[in-house]
This record gives structure tokens, C-alpha cells and sequence, in this order.
């Protein structure tokens, strides 16, 4: 089964991390939603792996840790854009209040309720299925969750494919076609060597789309009539 939800559990207590994850394995058995769980006695320890793979969907912190708390390693996490759902674990209401500067889903008050941290689970899954379309890409060593919306279009170089974003490019060893079947839609394959959005086309002739930015690729013989037609039924 695929994967589902990555998820992060953070506390200096390990009987707790033991107690919390067997909850989320309960909820992957009774929703059917297949998770990955990764446990961190220590932020540090977090923090050391996030730079490597920052793909986590949802979060279980401990606010009162040693050294780097629940909240300044929320607040590290939100500094670096990611939108992973955050569910913060304490044992005093003082701390509440300090959530919503990181948009935290939910404070659990210990002794944490099974049922209750399910129904924040399934909430959390909720919220993530609103998120726009993804797909994680390892590039020079690092995991990244790329959002769709980003890529403006893709380049063949043999084993390889260059994703072009807004923001810079990423190249990876992998197959254009390969890389076209894990997109969700909204993107046109123009030539065997070139995949564009079709949200960024400004521009179709028949030899040729212009992208935003004066971006201009060549189009294959044969595919104006079909280019017009997905650019007109993506919107």
C-alpha cells in the first residue's frame, strides 16, 4: 500500500512516543490512510533529518522539550515554507496560545485521549487533502516536496529530467515520461523532450508555446489542434 501521510512524532519521553504512535497505527487501521512514522527523542534530532527530507505531513510535538521546544522547532519548520500539519502535545494550557503563530492545528492536553487524538488525525487528514497536488523529488541529495502549481515546465536530458520552476530548477535522474505519469493533470507534453503547464501558456503557434517569462519551446508537428484544445479545457 502506498504511503499515505508522513508523520513525526517529537517528544523526550519515550514511553510517550511508544503510547502515540501505537494511537496513529489504531487510526491507519481504522481509516485505511497507510502512514510512515518516524519518532525524535529530541528536536535536534529532528531538525538534523528535516534538512535532509522535509516531506513530513503531519507533526506531533512536544511543546516542553530540552533545549529547542515544540514551538521554536515549529517556528523553524514554518520559516522554511512547510505546510505540514502541526499538532502540538503539552501538559499545561499556558502554552496554548502561543499555536496560532505557527497555524497549529490542535493542542493535546496529557494524558492524551486515544480517541480524541484520531479525531484530530482524521481532521488533519482532511486538511491535507485539501492541499494543491505535489509529488516528492530527491535533488543533490535532498527530499523536496514540489507543489504543481510551481512547475513551470520540464526538460528531457536523456536520464535525466530539469524541472523549471519560478524559483529555479532541480535536476533529477529520471525519465520525462516517468515524471509526466506521477502529475495529476494540467500539463501538455509538446515535444518528446519538453512537459508544460498549461496554466503559464501565454502563447500557441504551430511551431511553438511562449511561456510566462518569454520562455518559448518548440511544439511537434501534429499537436496544435490537440495543445488548444487541453489549454482551453484547463480552464
Amino acid at each position: 500500500m502506498e504511503v499515505a501521510y508522513r508523520v513525526a512524532v517529537c517528544d523526550d519521553d519515550r514511553e510517550q512516543i511508544q503510547y502515540i504512535s501505537s494511537i496513529v497505527s489504531e487510526w491507519e487501521r481504522m481509516t485505511g490512510c497507510a502512514c510512515e512514522v518516524r519518532s525524535f527523542c529530541r528536536a535536534e534530532d529532528f531538525l538534523f533529518e528535516y534538512e535532509e527530507d522535509r516531506t513530513y505531513d503531519i507533526l506531533l510535538l512536544d511543546v516542553e522539550m530540552e533545549k529547542i521546544s515544540g514551538i521554536e522547532l515549529a517556528k523553524h519548520i514554518r520559516r522554511d515554507g512547510s505546510r505540514a500539519e502541526i499538532i502540538f502535545i503539552t501538559s499545561h494550557f499556558e502554552f496554548i496560545g502561543e499555536g496560532y503563530e505557527v497555524d497549529a492545528l490542535h493542542y493535546l492536553v496529557k494524558p492524551i485521549a486515544g480517541e480524541k487524538l484520531m479525531q484530530v488525525l482524521s481532521k488533519a487528514a482532511e486538511r491535507l487533502a485539501a492541499e494543491p497536488p505535489s509529488l516528492v523529488i530527491t535533488c543533490e541529495g535532498e527530499t523536496v516536496r514540489l507543489y504543481e502549481r510551481e512547475i513551470l515546465y520540464v526538460e528531457s536530458f536523456l536520464h535525466y529530467v530539469e524541472i523549471h520552476t519560478k524559483e529555479g530548477q532541480y535536476r533529477i535522474k529520471e525519465s520525462i515520461s516517468s515524471f509526466e505519469n506521477r502529475l495529476s493533470g494540467g500539463f501538455y507534453r509538446v515535444h518528446r523532450s519538453y512537459l508544460v503547464s498549461l496554466q503559464y501558456i501565454t502563447k500557441i503557434t504551430r511551431t511553438s508555446v511562449t511561456l510566462e517569462g518569454k520562455t518559448q519551446l518548440p511544439l511537434a508537428r501534429g499537436k496544435y489542434d490537440d495543445i488548444n484544445r487541453a489549454f482551453i479545457r484547463n480552464y
